[in-house]
């Protein structure tokens, strides 16, 4: 399997999202995993909002990994994403990347999460000590 993509409302288990690459081939697998802070500009962060365009979010992050497969020569790409309540210390989005070397793989890993923060129709409020915050942008 070159592509695996995961929409999620409940945490995300980046042990077994590992265990889906196809690591045939592959000299290097590199990660990206994206955390709720627990401050935000000096206040606590209660938790993190995500709302999505469900039917169409998916379609988006398998857009973004085949492009990584094409575009970076990587061979195998798995991206998750929480929707939902995020809390403190909870992972937000997971992305790893098989490739064949190791620079190949981090080029295309930062590129995915670059463009997921462009191009995924996801919404982020930010439920904080001083108020509720919708961030701006995508992603």
């Amino acid at each position: 399997m070159a592509v695996h993509i995961e929409v999620a409302s409940k945490p995300l288990n980046i042990a077994k999202l590992r265990g889906l690459i196809d690591s045939q081939g592959c000299g290097s697998i590199v990660s990206f995993v994206g955390v709720t802070r627990g401050k935000e500009d000096g206040f606590a962060v209660k938790s993190l909002e995500f709302d999505a365009w469900a039917e169409e979010l998916p379609n988006v992050l398998r857009g973004l990994a085949n492009e990584a497969l094409s575009e970076f020569g990587v061979r195998s790409v798995v991206m998750a994403h929480r929707i939902g309540s995020v809390e403190p210390g909870e992972n937000i989005v997971c992305i790893h990347v098989g490739s064949a070397h190791r620079e190949e793989g981090f080029t295309a890993c930062a590129w995915l999460i670059s463009e997921l923060k462009k191009q995924a129709p996801l919404w982020k409020k930010e439920i904080r000590e001083d108020g509720e915050f919708w961030k701006s942008g995508l992603g």
